[in-house]
Parts: C-alpha cells; sequence; structure tokens
C-alpha cells in the first residue's frame, strides 16, 4: 500500500499569494455571500446583507454549498464569479 503526503506548504519558488484588490465603493457593487451550510450563517448573512444595501450594494448573489464539509461545486463558482466582491463565512 502506497502513502501519499501532501505539503500544504506554498512553494518557495513561485511568486508569493497576494491580496485581491479592495473595492473603491461598495456604491453599484454586486457582492456574493457564500454560505458554508453551517446553522448560523445564513442569519449572518440577512444581517450583513441589510447592513451593505445601506451602503449602496446594488445585487448580491447569495449561494449555500450543499455542504460544509465539501468543496464549493464549480457550478456555483461560476455563479460568484459575476460578483465584485465575495463573502465566504461560516456561521455556527
Amino acid at each position: 500500500m502506497t502513502i501519499r503526503v501532501l505539503d500544504p506548504r506554498l512553494d518557495p519558488e513561485r511568486e508569493p499569494l497576494a491580496l485581491a484588490p479592495t473595492l473603491a465603493s461598495l456604491d453599484g457593487a454586486t457582492i456574493g455571500l457564500l454560505d458554508n451550510a453551517k446553522i448560523g450563517t445564513a442569519w449572518f448573512y440577512d444581517h450583513l446583507e441589510a447592513l451593505l444595501r445601506k451602503q449602496g450594494v446594488r445585487e448580491f448573489v447569495r449561494l449555500r454549498k450543499p455542504d460544509s464539509s465539501r468543496t464549493v461545486p464549480r457550478a456555483m463558482l461560476d455563479e460568484l464569479a459575476r460578483a465584485d466582491a465575495i463573502v465566504s463565512g461560516i456561521g455556527d
């Protein structure tokens, strides 16, 4: 039997990861809210959406993962791609 070990560290030969640029303004923005399917996330996102609407956010893309322990399905990522920024969080 073969055991495969994955090394989670960054490759020192590659370019360092960079943060995405911040939005100049929320006015007219589309924000993605990715719910990880934990019990408190929907409530938190309801509250966050209300706050962001007051800041001028025009549209929201709200999606819920089928399961908190799995990766985001490709179709959901494709839909989130139209957002100017994405909030992905947990809510236990």
